[in-house]
């Protein structure tokens, strides 16, 4: 018979207060729900990705942008903690829209997580197949074979998700832990090796590389700016371990630890690791033109089969965050149509009682990602996948507004995460930071297909928002889990 502990107990009767039957499987311990976490940011995914655009657009002095975006990514998550720690349910940002200011509100919450988490899991998969797991086979690079790679990898971890929670925590963690292991090994050896042999230089930090007189370097949209792309797509969904909250022992606790602790975690390491690679650039110019300037200055460095335990690794901390992904876009899904509020939410809301997970809502984010890859045009494709940096910075905005409104009704639960006296300061530093960021990322010319997506998804929200006040306005005016779902 398995134990329950005090915490479980507690956690589930306040799943129950809220009018929810617990029936998701509790199976997550604090590092793997900071695993949650950390996977879904994945510094060595989000580094070897975006690398080359610091070089290129900003030069190598455009990597100490990770330390201002790495602070207000910080501001960000603690405030988000304050709302982790007081309504540990899935769903998150949905459920804490939906209970603190109205259902209508929580469901724009809700629709702006679903498209990012729904478009997440297309482009990680897409990347471990295009940069990663091809390139570590020698494959040699085409289009179609990537998108076949990503629709097989999107089916295997469908398959970890729907199998058991446990199962998914397990592998996480393991992918977790040697991320976490590489970077610190490669950031030392990276260290030893300039040292022994003289290749690199410390005023490569101060260096504008090839950029060294671009004209509007310091414009709006200018190369400077464009280095906050390492930060802004490798320094976001902390708040994963929030959205599978009702999975996690003493989610009071464990969740805002792992959503506020990943954050500084990724930003520090992160730090020390770009510090490493930018000394090592031996030939600036060589490398700054290069798609794939880590692989390169670890080639130059380390030696050749050093390349090949990169690209491994890289595959595996990809397909954990994948996994995570995929994982909290379900739960999405699954929170809201157990309020009845989701597209075919009768069918969504179901939880296999073998598994404990929510197997149609796991499977609806795997055919949207299919039917993406099988018939959206290359361009049209990157594009969609790109607005996940725009909708994310304006969900955590919108989520510090509602924290600034709301906090004064906030119960404090005793022994859970609480900011005390820097509560305002933190939310109001968070909020600033927050506009700033938003501005950062529309700024650039680039950012105007990827705008008109974001406003497109927003539409089509829109559409079945309608649909739901003209045909079903009890849905849009009751608490979440006081509506009788059998009956719509």
């Amino acid at each position: 018979m398995t134990e329950i502990s005090p915490e479980q107990d507690v956690a589930d009767e306040f799943c129950e207060d809220c009018g929810y039957e617990p029936e998701l499987k509790r199976t997550l311990g604090q590092f793997q729900v900071f695993a949650l976490s950390f996977a879904f940011i994945s510094v060595a995914v989000g580094v070897f990705g975006t690398y080359d655009d610091v070089l290129q657009n900003a030069g190598p002095v455009g990597i100490w942008i990770w330390v201002i975006v790495a602070i207000g990514q910080t501001l960000v998550a603690l405030v988000i903690a304050q709302f982790a720690a007081r309504i540990p349910l899935s769903g998150s940002s949905y459920q804490w829209g939906s209970r603190l200011a109205n259902p209508k509100v929580g469901w724009w919450f809700g629709w702006a997580n679903f498209c990012i988490l729904a478009l997440g899991v297309v482009a990680i998969n897409n990347a471990l197949a295009s940069m990663a797991l091809m390139p570590l086979f020698g494959m040699p690079e085409d289009e179609g074979t990537a998108r076949m790679i990503t629709v097989g990898l999107m089916i295997v971890e469908a398959v970890i998700v729907i199998a058991s929670t446990r199962l998914l925590a397990m592998i996480n963690s393991g992918a977790v832990g040697l991320e976490l292991t590489l970077v610190i090994v490669l950031t030392i050896a990276l260290f030893v090796a300039v040292a022994v042999s003289g290749k690199g230089s410390v005023d490569n930090l101060f260096s504008r590389g090839i950029t060294e007189g671009a004209p509007n370097y310091f414009a709006v949209g200018g190369g400077l700016m464009l280095a906050t792309v390492l930060g802004m797509t490798t320094l976001v969904g902390f708040d994963a371990a929030a959205n599978l909250a009702e999975e996690a022992k003493n989610p009071y606790r464990n969740v805002p630890r792992a959503v506020v602790g990943s954050v500084i975690a990724a930003g520090v390491l992160g730090l020390v690791f770009l510090i490493a690679l930018t000394v090592a650039i031996d030939d600036m110019a060589r490398i700054s033109a290069s798609d794939s300037p880590v692989v390169l200055i670890l080639r130059d460095q380390l030696g050749p089969v050093t390349e090949s335990i990169l690209l491994a690794a890289i595959v595996f901390a990809f397909f954990g965050a994948g996994l995570v992904t995929l994982a909290t876009g379900s739960r999405i899904v699954y929170a809201m149509a157990r309020d009845s509020r989701f597209p075919a939410h009768g069918l969504m809301r179901r939880v296999n009682p073998r598994t404990q997970t929510p197997i149609p809502a796991t499977l609806l984010i795997v055919v949207l990602g299919i039917v993406l890859m099988l018939a959206m045009p290359g361009d049209a494709l990157i594009e969609l996948i790109t607005t996940g940096t725009i909708l994310g910075p304006v969900l955590y905005g919108a989520t510090i507004v509602l924290y600034l409104s709301v906090r004064k009704r906030l119960d404090r639960v005793e022994g859970a995460f609480d900011l005390g006296r820097f509560e305002m300061p933190v939310a109001i530093s968070a909020l600033i930071w927050s506009v700033i960021a938003i501005f950062v990322i529309v700024a650039p010319a680039s950012a105007r297909v990827p705008i008109a997506i974001v406003v497109g998804l927003f539409l089509l929200g829109g559409l079945y928002f309608a649909k739901l006040r003209m045909f079903n306005r009890d849905i849009l005016e009751t608490e979440p889990g006081e509506l009788d779902v059998f009956k719509h």
